[in-house]
Protein backbone atom coordinates (compact mmCIF):
# COMPACT_ATOMS: atom_id res chain seq x y z
CA UNK A 1 0.00 0.00 0.00
CA UNK A 2 1.26 3.64 -0.44
CA UNK A 3 1.41 5.93 2.63
CA UNK A 4 1.28 9.43 2.20
CA UNK A 5 0.19 10.68 5.89
CA UNK A 6 3.15 12.85 5.95
CA UNK A 7 1.33 15.21 4.02
CA UNK A 8 -1.79 16.14 6.51
CA UNK A 9 -0.08 19.41 7.50
CA UNK A 10 0.62 20.91 4.13
CA UNK A 11 -3.10 20.75 2.84
CA UNK A 12 -4.76 24.15 2.87
CA UNK A 13 -7.62 24.42 3.40
CA UNK A 14 -10.76 26.29 1.06
CA UNK A 15 -11.24 29.91 2.34
CA UNK A 16 -14.76 29.12 3.48
CA UNK A 17 -14.23 26.06 5.74
CA UNK A 18 -11.16 28.30 7.11
CA UNK A 19 -13.28 31.26 8.16
CA UNK A 20 -16.26 28.44 9.62
CA UNK A 21 -13.29 26.69 11.96
CA UNK A 22 -12.09 30.19 13.33
CA UNK A 23 -15.89 31.43 14.44
CA UNK A 24 -17.06 30.30 17.77
CA UNK A 25 -19.03 27.16 17.65
CA UNK A 26 -22.07 27.62 19.58
CA UNK A 27 -25.32 25.67 20.64
CA UNK A 28 -28.44 26.13 18.62
CA UNK A 29 -31.37 26.71 20.80
CA UNK A 30 -34.82 28.21 19.76
CA UNK A 31 -33.10 29.88 16.75
CA UNK A 32 -30.64 31.51 18.09
CA UNK A 33 -26.53 30.77 18.93
CA UNK A 34 -25.60 30.81 22.50
CA UNK A 35 -22.70 29.68 24.42
CA UNK A 36 -22.95 26.82 26.89
CA UNK A 37 -24.54 27.29 30.33
CA UNK A 38 -21.55 26.29 32.09
CA UNK A 39 -19.15 28.17 29.28
CA UNK A 40 -17.28 25.30 28.52
CA UNK A 41 -15.95 24.16 25.08
CA UNK A 42 -14.09 20.80 23.88
CA UNK A 43 -11.73 20.54 21.45
CA UNK A 44 -12.18 19.01 17.95
CA UNK A 45 -9.26 17.18 16.44
CA UNK A 46 -7.87 16.37 12.65
CA UNK A 47 -7.55 12.96 13.07
CA UNK A 48 -5.08 12.42 10.08
CA UNK A 49 -2.60 14.98 12.57
CA UNK A 50 -3.86 14.72 16.06
CA UNK A 51 -4.06 18.31 16.10
CA UNK A 52 -7.05 20.86 17.48
CA UNK A 53 -8.86 21.74 14.76
CA UNK A 54 -11.89 24.03 16.57
CA UNK A 55 -13.27 24.62 20.03
CA UNK A 56 -16.92 23.61 20.31
CA UNK A 57 -19.62 24.88 23.30
CA UNK A 58 -19.87 21.69 25.29
CA UNK A 59 -23.74 21.49 26.18
CA UNK A 60 -24.56 19.43 29.48
CA UNK A 61 -27.95 19.00 30.70
CA UNK A 62 -28.69 22.37 31.26
CA UNK A 63 -28.48 23.34 27.80
CA UNK A 64 -30.59 20.16 26.68
CA UNK A 65 -33.32 21.26 29.21
CA UNK A 66 -33.47 24.50 27.11
CA UNK A 67 -33.49 23.03 23.95
CA UNK A 68 -36.65 20.73 24.85
CA UNK A 69 -38.67 23.55 26.31
CA UNK A 70 -37.76 25.63 23.32
CA UNK A 71 -38.82 22.25 21.11
CA UNK A 72 -42.04 22.11 22.75
CA UNK A 73 -43.08 25.27 22.32
CA UNK A 74 -42.42 25.21 18.77
CA UNK A 75 -44.41 21.90 18.51
CA UNK A 76 -47.49 23.31 20.57
CA UNK A 77 -47.61 26.80 19.92
CA UNK A 78 -45.04 28.00 17.19
CA UNK A 79 -45.91 27.88 13.48
CA UNK A 80 -44.21 25.18 13.00
CA UNK A 81 -47.91 23.59 14.32
CA UNK A 82 -49.53 25.43 11.80
CA UNK A 83 -47.60 25.40 8.66
CA UNK A 84 -49.03 23.36 6.00
CA UNK A 85 -47.60 19.94 4.53
CA UNK A 86 -47.12 21.20 1.47
CA UNK A 87 -44.87 24.57 2.81
CA UNK A 88 -43.11 21.86 5.46
CA UNK A 89 -41.84 19.97 2.45
CA UNK A 90 -40.92 23.08 0.34
CA UNK A 91 -38.45 24.17 3.53
CA UNK A 92 -36.62 20.64 3.87
CA UNK A 93 -36.45 21.21 -0.04
CA UNK A 94 -34.54 24.29 0.59
CA UNK A 95 -32.40 23.14 2.92
CA UNK A 96 -31.13 20.64 0.34
CA UNK A 97 -31.10 23.08 -2.33
CA UNK A 98 -28.41 25.12 0.39
CA UNK A 99 -26.73 22.17 0.95
CA UNK A 100 -26.07 21.43 -2.76
CA UNK A 101 -25.06 24.95 -3.03
CA UNK A 102 -22.28 24.51 -0.42
CA UNK A 103 -21.33 20.63 -1.42
CA UNK A 104 -18.14 21.45 -1.89
CA UNK A 105 -17.74 23.21 2.03
CA UNK A 106 -19.57 20.10 3.45
CA UNK A 107 -17.31 17.96 1.69
CA UNK A 108 -14.26 19.10 3.15
CA UNK A 109 -15.79 19.75 6.68
CA UNK A 110 -16.65 16.04 6.73
CA UNK A 111 -13.14 15.02 5.58
CA UNK A 112 -11.30 17.13 8.07
CA UNK A 113 -13.79 16.31 10.98
CA UNK A 114 -13.88 12.76 9.92
CA UNK A 115 -11.16 11.51 8.55
CA UNK A 116 -12.51 10.66 5.04
CA UNK A 117 -11.54 10.96 1.64
CA UNK A 118 -12.44 13.95 0.55
CA UNK A 119 -13.43 12.62 -2.99
CA UNK A 120 -15.52 9.95 -0.96
CA UNK A 121 -17.52 13.00 0.79
CA UNK A 122 -17.71 14.74 -2.36
CA UNK A 123 -19.88 12.03 -4.71
CA UNK A 124 -20.80 9.85 -1.45
CA UNK A 125 -21.54 11.70 1.77
CA UNK A 126 -22.78 15.36 0.47
CA UNK A 127 -24.76 14.45 -2.79
CA UNK A 128 -26.99 11.01 -0.34
CA UNK A 129 -27.84 13.72 2.31
CA UNK A 130 -28.77 15.98 -0.37
CA UNK A 131 -30.84 13.05 -2.32
CA UNK A 132 -32.39 12.45 1.34
CA UNK A 133 -33.75 15.34 2.56
CA UNK A 134 -35.50 15.30 -1.17
CA UNK A 135 -37.01 12.33 -0.76
CA UNK A 136 -38.27 13.23 2.67
CA UNK A 137 -39.58 16.41 1.40
CA UNK A 138 -41.84 14.90 -0.74
CA UNK A 139 -43.22 12.52 2.22
CA UNK A 140 -44.62 15.23 3.57
CA UNK A 141 -47.49 15.87 1.93
CA UNK A 142 -48.34 11.76 1.34
CA UNK A 143 -48.48 10.80 5.22
CA UNK A 144 -52.31 9.64 5.12
CA UNK A 145 -54.14 7.46 7.18
CA UNK A 146 -57.10 5.57 5.94
CA UNK A 147 -61.42 4.61 6.06
CA UNK A 148 -61.79 1.38 7.61
CA UNK A 149 -65.58 -0.10 7.38
CA UNK A 150 -66.20 -1.59 10.43
CA UNK A 151 -68.90 -3.63 12.03
CA UNK A 152 -70.33 -3.17 15.88
CA UNK A 153 -71.68 -6.67 17.41
CA UNK A 154 -73.35 -5.34 20.32
CA UNK A 155 -74.64 -1.91 18.34
CA UNK A 156 -76.75 -3.78 15.28
CA UNK A 157 -77.98 -1.31 12.92
CA UNK A 158 -75.87 1.33 13.69
CA UNK A 159 -73.83 2.97 11.30
CA UNK A 160 -70.09 4.46 11.73
CA UNK A 161 -67.28 6.08 10.18
CA UNK A 162 -63.99 5.14 11.49
CA UNK A 163 -60.84 6.36 10.44
CA UNK A 164 -57.11 6.48 11.09
CA UNK A 165 -54.63 10.07 11.07
CA UNK A 166 -51.13 9.77 11.06
CA UNK A 167 -50.18 12.28 13.55
CA UNK A 168 -46.22 13.29 14.65
CA UNK A 169 -44.78 11.76 17.49
CA UNK A 170 -43.88 15.23 19.21
CA UNK A 171 -40.45 16.25 20.06
CA UNK A 172 -37.14 14.06 19.24
CA UNK A 173 -34.08 13.58 20.13
CA UNK A 174 -31.78 12.76 17.94
CA UNK A 175 -27.99 11.40 18.94
CA UNK A 176 -25.97 10.67 15.96
CA UNK A 177 -22.37 9.01 15.41
CA UNK A 178 -18.87 9.91 14.21
CA UNK A 179 -18.96 7.80 10.79
CA UNK A 180 -20.61 9.72 8.55
CA UNK A 181 -21.82 12.85 10.46
CA UNK A 182 -23.71 15.20 7.87
CA UNK A 183 -25.23 11.75 6.07
CA UNK A 184 -26.67 10.51 9.55
CA UNK A 185 -27.80 14.21 10.85
CA UNK A 186 -29.61 14.40 7.35
CA UNK A 187 -30.93 10.62 7.82
CA UNK A 188 -32.49 11.31 11.17
CA UNK A 189 -33.49 15.04 10.57
CA UNK A 190 -35.25 14.49 6.91
CA UNK A 191 -38.10 11.92 8.19
CA UNK A 192 -38.60 13.59 11.61
CA UNK A 193 -39.06 17.14 9.73
CA UNK A 194 -41.78 15.43 7.42
CA UNK A 195 -43.38 14.07 10.03
CA UNK A 196 -44.09 17.52 11.45
CA UNK A 197 -41.67 16.87 14.63
CA UNK A 198 -39.37 19.04 16.38
CA UNK A 199 -35.89 18.00 17.13
CA UNK A 200 -33.01 17.83 19.70
CA UNK A 201 -30.02 17.23 17.83
CA UNK A 202 -26.68 15.50 19.34
CA UNK A 203 -24.09 15.28 17.14
CA UNK A 204 -21.23 13.21 18.00
CA UNK A 205 -18.16 15.05 19.96
CA UNK A 206 -15.55 13.85 17.35
CA UNK A 207 -17.51 15.25 14.60
CA UNK A 208 -19.50 18.17 15.18
CA UNK A 209 -18.86 20.57 12.80
CA UNK A 210 -20.79 19.71 10.08
CA UNK A 211 -24.11 18.97 11.74
CA UNK A 212 -23.32 23.13 13.33
CA UNK A 213 -22.82 24.66 9.81
CA UNK A 214 -25.92 22.49 9.07
CA UNK A 215 -27.92 24.45 11.86
CA UNK A 216 -26.69 27.78 10.10
CA UNK A 217 -28.47 26.41 6.36
CA UNK A 218 -30.93 25.29 8.77
CA UNK A 219 -31.89 28.90 10.08
CA UNK A 220 -31.33 30.49 6.66
CA UNK A 221 -33.95 27.70 4.77
CA UNK A 222 -36.34 30.19 7.33
CA UNK A 223 -37.32 26.79 9.43
CA UNK A 224 -38.99 28.74 12.36
CA UNK A 225 -36.76 28.95 15.99
CA UNK A 226 -37.10 25.85 17.63
CA UNK A 227 -37.79 23.48 15.69
CA UNK A 228 -34.32 22.22 15.35
CA UNK A 229 -31.79 22.69 18.20
CA UNK A 230 -28.35 21.19 18.22
CA UNK A 231 -26.52 20.71 20.98
CA UNK A 232 -22.92 18.90 20.49
CA UNK A 233 -21.60 17.58 23.30
CA UNK A 234 -20.30 13.88 25.30
CA UNK A 235 -22.43 11.13 25.29
CA UNK A 236 -22.23 10.67 29.09
CA UNK A 237 -23.47 14.07 30.12
CA UNK A 238 -25.72 15.77 26.73
CA UNK A 239 -26.78 12.40 25.22
CA UNK A 240 -27.52 11.00 28.82
CA UNK A 241 -29.71 13.87 29.33
CA UNK A 242 -31.24 13.94 26.41
CA UNK A 243 -32.27 10.28 26.35
CA UNK A 244 -33.48 10.28 29.70
CA UNK A 245 -35.62 13.61 29.33
CA UNK A 246 -39.17 13.88 30.81
CA UNK A 247 -40.58 16.50 28.03
CA UNK A 248 -39.11 14.45 24.96
CA UNK A 249 -41.50 12.08 23.48
CA UNK A 250 -39.21 9.60 21.27
CA UNK A 251 -35.51 9.13 20.86
CA UNK A 252 -33.63 7.85 17.99
CA UNK A 253 -29.87 6.76 18.06
CA UNK A 254 -27.31 5.31 15.50
CA UNK A 255 -24.39 4.11 17.31
CA UNK A 256 -23.01 1.10 19.01
CA UNK A 257 -24.89 -2.00 20.71
CA UNK A 258 -23.33 -0.83 24.14
CA UNK A 259 -24.75 2.76 24.37
CA UNK A 260 -28.04 1.58 22.51
CA UNK A 261 -28.60 -0.43 25.25
CA UNK A 262 -27.90 2.61 27.43
CA UNK A 263 -30.30 4.88 25.66
CA UNK A 264 -32.99 1.55 26.17
CA UNK A 265 -32.65 2.21 29.86
CA UNK A 266 -32.39 6.16 30.64
CA UNK A 267 -35.68 6.11 27.81
CA UNK A 268 -37.91 3.83 30.54
CA UNK A 269 -38.59 6.74 32.60
CA UNK A 270 -41.41 8.17 30.78
CA UNK A 271 -41.56 5.18 28.21
CA UNK A 272 -40.39 7.48 25.29
CA UNK A 273 -40.23 5.92 22.07
CA UNK A 274 -37.18 4.49 20.74
CA UNK A 275 -35.36 3.29 17.64
CA UNK A 276 -31.89 2.47 17.46
CA UNK A 277 -29.57 1.34 14.31
CA UNK A 278 -26.86 -0.30 16.04
CA UNK A 279 -23.65 -2.72 15.47
CA UNK A 280 -22.70 -5.25 13.26
CA UNK A 281 -20.58 -7.77 11.99
CA UNK A 282 -21.93 -9.02 8.42
CA UNK A 283 -21.43 -11.62 6.75
CA UNK A 284 -20.01 -11.52 2.58
CA UNK A 285 -20.26 -14.72 1.01
CA UNK A 286 -18.26 -15.86 -1.75
CA UNK A 287 -19.11 -19.10 -3.81
CA UNK A 288 -16.67 -20.76 -6.70
CA UNK A 289 -19.56 -19.83 -9.12
CA UNK A 290 -19.31 -15.82 -8.65
CA UNK A 291 -17.62 -13.32 -10.86
CA UNK A 292 -14.43 -13.37 -8.88
CA UNK A 293 -13.22 -10.27 -11.07
CA UNK A 294 -16.63 -8.16 -9.64
CA UNK A 295 -16.60 -10.60 -6.08
CA UNK A 296 -13.10 -9.88 -5.12
CA UNK A 297 -12.99 -5.84 -5.64
CA UNK A 298 -16.40 -6.30 -4.21
CA UNK A 299 -15.43 -7.94 -1.20
CA UNK A 300 -12.32 -5.42 -0.76
CA UNK A 301 -14.63 -2.39 -0.57
CA UNK A 302 -16.94 -4.12 1.82
CA UNK A 303 -14.71 -3.96 4.41
CA UNK A 304 -11.84 -1.13 3.20
CA UNK A 305 -14.84 1.51 2.26
CA UNK A 306 -14.60 4.70 5.33
CA UNK A 307 -11.71 2.80 6.65
CA UNK A 308 -13.84 0.01 8.05
CA UNK A 309 -15.72 2.10 10.26
CA UNK A 310 -19.06 1.31 9.15
CA UNK A 311 -21.55 -0.55 11.42
CA UNK A 312 -22.78 -2.98 7.74
CA UNK A 313 -18.96 -3.49 6.70
CA UNK A 314 -19.04 -7.12 5.24
CA UNK A 315 -16.15 -7.42 7.93
CA UNK A 316 -16.79 -11.52 7.98
CA UNK A 317 -15.89 -12.91 4.16
CA UNK A 318 -16.77 -16.39 4.15
CA UNK A 319 -15.28 -18.08 0.47
CA UNK A 320 -16.12 -21.59 -0.63
CA UNK A 321 -13.62 -23.64 0.15
CA UNK A 322 -11.87 -24.64 -3.16
CA UNK A 323 -11.68 -21.06 -4.20
CA UNK A 324 -10.45 -19.70 -0.88
CA UNK A 325 -6.72 -18.94 -1.78
CA UNK A 326 -7.66 -16.96 -4.75
CA UNK A 327 -10.05 -14.65 -2.78
CA UNK A 328 -7.42 -14.18 0.08
CA UNK A 329 -4.78 -13.25 -2.24
CA UNK A 330 -6.96 -11.15 -4.30
CA UNK A 331 -8.46 -9.52 -1.63
CA UNK A 332 -5.11 -8.90 0.05
CA UNK A 333 -3.96 -7.74 -3.33
CA UNK A 334 -6.62 -4.55 -3.36
CA UNK A 335 -5.92 -3.67 -0.01
CA UNK A 336 -2.20 -3.31 -0.75
CA UNK A 337 -2.94 -0.83 -3.60
CA UNK A 338 -5.32 1.19 -1.35
CA UNK A 339 -3.40 4.57 -0.96
CA UNK A 340 -3.48 5.66 2.66
CA UNK A 341 -3.53 9.52 3.64
CA UNK A 342 -4.86 12.30 4.68
CA UNK A 343 -8.78 12.89 3.72
CA UNK A 344 -7.84 16.10 2.43
CA UNK A 345 -5.19 14.68 -0.30
CA UNK A 346 -7.29 14.45 -3.59
CA UNK A 347 -4.97 11.05 -4.26
CA UNK A 348 -5.94 9.72 -1.09
CA UNK A 349 -8.33 6.01 -1.00
CA UNK A 350 -8.45 5.50 2.74
CA UNK A 351 -8.06 7.91 5.69
CA UNK A 352 -7.34 8.10 8.91
CA UNK A 353 -9.69 6.82 12.12
CA UNK A 354 -11.81 8.94 13.35
CA UNK A 355 -9.88 9.29 17.08
CA UNK A 356 -6.91 8.09 19.28
CA UNK A 357 -10.14 6.57 21.35
CA UNK A 358 -10.92 4.17 17.97
CA UNK A 359 -7.43 3.85 17.17
CA UNK A 360 -6.83 1.94 20.24
CA UNK A 361 -9.84 -0.06 20.03
CA UNK A 362 -8.65 -1.38 16.17
CA UNK A 363 -5.42 -1.92 17.30
CA UNK A 364 -5.98 -3.92 20.50
CA UNK A 365 -8.34 -6.20 18.59
CA UNK A 366 -5.54 -6.90 15.92
CA UNK A 367 -3.62 -7.51 18.71
CA UNK A 368 -6.26 -9.85 20.59
CA UNK A 369 -6.52 -11.79 17.00
CA UNK A 370 -2.89 -12.28 16.26
CA UNK A 371 -2.32 -13.86 19.80
CA UNK A 372 -4.89 -16.19 19.28
CA UNK A 373 -3.32 -17.54 16.55
CA UNK A 374 -5.20 -15.35 13.81
CA UNK A 375 -2.29 -14.54 10.38
CA UNK A 376 -1.81 -11.19 8.72
CA UNK A 377 -2.11 -11.89 5.22
CA UNK A 378 -1.85 -8.02 4.68
CA UNK A 379 -1.35 -5.20 7.41
CA UNK A 380 -2.31 -6.05 11.38
CA UNK A 381 -0.65 -3.13 12.86
CA UNK A 382 -0.44 0.86 12.90
CA UNK A 383 0.80 3.32 10.51
CA UNK A 384 3.12 5.85 11.81
CA UNK A 385 2.90 7.71 15.03
CA UNK A 386 1.10 10.74 14.00
CA UNK A 387 -2.55 10.48 13.28
CA UNK A 388 -4.71 7.98 13.30
CA UNK A 389 -3.50 5.61 10.65
CA UNK A 390 -4.13 1.89 10.87
CA UNK A 391 -2.98 -0.79 7.84
CA UNK A 392 -6.00 -2.87 5.72
CA UNK A 393 -5.82 -6.17 7.39
CA UNK A 394 -6.59 -9.16 6.18
CA UNK A 395 -6.63 -12.03 8.82
CA UNK A 396 -6.80 -16.02 8.13
CA UNK A 397 -6.51 -18.90 10.70
CA UNK A 398 -9.29 -17.48 12.18
CA UNK A 399 -11.96 -19.73 14.15
CA UNK A 400 -15.33 -18.60 14.22
CA UNK A 401 -15.06 -17.79 18.35
CA UNK A 402 -12.49 -15.29 18.26
CA UNK A 403 -13.14 -12.01 19.26
CA UNK A 404 -12.15 -10.42 15.79
CA UNK A 405 -14.64 -12.91 13.94
CA UNK A 406 -17.57 -12.09 16.42
CA UNK A 407 -17.59 -8.74 17.69
CA UNK A 408 -17.91 -5.26 15.79
CA UNK A 409 -14.14 -4.02 15.12
CA UNK A 410 -15.18 -0.99 13.21
CA UNK A 411 -12.51 -0.38 11.79
CA UNK A 412 -10.42 -1.90 8.10
CA UNK A 413 -9.98 -5.44 9.10
CA UNK A 414 -11.36 -8.38 7.14
CA UNK A 415 -11.47 -12.53 8.96
CA UNK A 416 -11.66 -14.49 5.73
CA UNK A 417 -13.15 -18.57 6.78
CA UNK A 418 -13.66 -21.24 4.31
CA UNK A 419 -16.70 -22.98 3.90
CA UNK A 420 -18.01 -26.27 2.16
CA UNK A 421 -21.48 -26.97 2.61
CA UNK A 422 -24.54 -24.36 2.09
CA UNK A 423 -26.02 -25.57 5.65
CA UNK A 424 -23.38 -24.72 7.48
CA UNK A 425 -22.20 -21.50 5.79
CA UNK A 426 -26.09 -20.33 6.98
CA UNK A 427 -25.42 -21.60 10.23
CA UNK A 428 -22.04 -19.47 10.63
CA UNK A 429 -23.25 -16.44 8.38
CA UNK A 430 -26.38 -16.29 11.70
CA UNK A 431 -23.45 -16.95 14.84
CA UNK A 432 -23.81 -13.25 15.52
CA UNK A 433 -25.41 -11.10 17.72
CA UNK A 434 -25.80 -9.25 14.77
CA UNK A 435 -28.12 -8.89 12.32
CA UNK A 436 -27.44 -5.63 10.34
CA UNK A 437 -26.66 -6.47 6.50
CA UNK A 438 -25.16 -9.44 4.78
CA UNK A 439 -23.18 -10.08 0.93
CA UNK A 440 -23.58 -12.86 -1.44
CA UNK A 441 -21.82 -13.08 -4.30
CA UNK A 442 -23.03 -16.05 -7.00
CA UNK A 443 -24.61 -16.72 -10.74
CA UNK A 444 -26.55 -18.77 -9.34
CA UNK A 445 -29.45 -16.40 -8.69
CA UNK A 446 -32.19 -18.97 -6.75
CA UNK A 447 -29.40 -19.76 -4.92
CA UNK A 448 -29.10 -16.16 -4.01
CA UNK A 449 -32.71 -15.64 -3.47
CA UNK A 450 -32.61 -18.99 -1.67
CA UNK A 451 -29.76 -17.52 1.05
CA UNK A 452 -30.87 -14.08 1.21
CA UNK A 453 -34.28 -15.67 2.37
CA UNK A 454 -32.38 -17.82 5.42
CA UNK A 455 -30.15 -14.76 6.67
CA UNK A 456 -31.35 -12.79 9.45
CA UNK A 457 -30.45 -9.40 8.72
CA UNK A 458 -31.71 -5.98 7.62
CA UNK A 459 -30.28 -5.68 4.48
CA UNK A 460 -29.00 -8.40 2.09
CA UNK A 461 -26.89 -7.46 -1.43
CA UNK A 462 -26.22 -9.53 -4.02
CA UNK A 463 -23.28 -9.08 -6.72
CA UNK A 464 -23.51 -5.98 -5.08
CA UNK A 465 -22.02 -4.20 -1.25
CA UNK A 466 -22.87 -1.06 0.50
CA UNK A 467 -25.87 0.17 -2.27
CA UNK A 468 -27.19 2.66 -0.35
CA UNK A 469 -30.55 5.15 -1.58
CA UNK A 470 -33.21 7.11 0.35
CA UNK A 471 -35.98 5.05 -0.66
CA UNK A 472 -34.24 1.59 0.55
CA UNK A 473 -35.03 0.61 4.19
CA UNK A 474 -31.97 0.08 6.27
CA UNK A 475 -32.29 -1.47 9.82
CA UNK A 476 -31.15 -4.39 11.37
CA UNK A 477 -32.77 -7.75 12.97
CA UNK A 478 -31.19 -8.83 16.71
CA UNK A 479 -29.07 -6.66 18.75
CA UNK A 480 -28.24 -4.48 15.26
CA UNK A 481 -31.45 -2.75 16.60
CA UNK A 482 -35.19 -1.09 16.45
CA UNK A 483 -36.55 0.13 13.66
CA UNK A 484 -35.50 1.24 9.97
CA UNK A 485 -33.80 4.39 8.74
CA UNK A 486 -35.05 5.54 5.21
CA UNK A 487 -38.06 4.63 2.69
CA UNK A 488 -41.69 4.60 3.61
CA UNK A 489 -41.07 2.79 6.84
CA UNK A 490 -38.57 5.13 9.01
CA UNK A 491 -42.03 7.29 8.63
CA UNK A 492 -43.32 4.86 11.17
CA UNK A 493 -40.10 5.75 14.22
CA UNK A 494 -41.88 9.64 14.20
CA UNK A 495 -45.69 9.26 13.99
CA UNK A 496 -48.39 8.12 15.68
CA UNK A 497 -51.37 6.50 14.56
CA UNK A 498 -54.76 7.92 15.93
CA UNK A 499 -58.56 5.99 15.16
CA UNK A 500 -61.01 8.19 15.21
CA UNK A 501 -64.92 6.66 15.26
CA UNK A 502 -68.26 8.33 14.84
CA UNK A 503 -71.61 7.32 14.82
CA UNK A 504 -73.66 8.89 11.81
Amino acid sequence: MTVTFDRASEIQLNSQVSSFLKQPKKLLINGKWVDAANGKTFPVYNPATGEAIAQVAEGTAEDINQAVKAARQAFENGPWSRITVSDRGKLIWKLADLLEANLEEFAELESIDNGKPIGVARVADVPLAIDLLRYMAGWATKIEGSTIPISVPYDPGSKYFAYTQREPVGVVGQIIPWNFPLLMAAWKLGPALAAGCTIVLKPAEQTPLSALRLGELICEAGFPDGVVNIIPGYGETAGAALAAHPDVDKVAFTGSTEVGKLIVQAAAGNLKKVSLELGGKSPNIVFKDSDLETAIPGAANAIFFNHGQCCCAGSRLYVEQSIFDRVVEGVAEQGKKIKVGPGLDPTTQMGPLVSDEQLDRVCGYLQSGLSEGATAVIGGQRIGDKGYFVEPTVLVNTKQTMKVVQEEIFGPVVTVLPFQEIDELVSIANDSIYGLAAGIWTKDIAKAHNIASKLRAGTVWINCYNIFDAALPFGGYKQSGWGREMGREVLENYTEVKSVCVKL
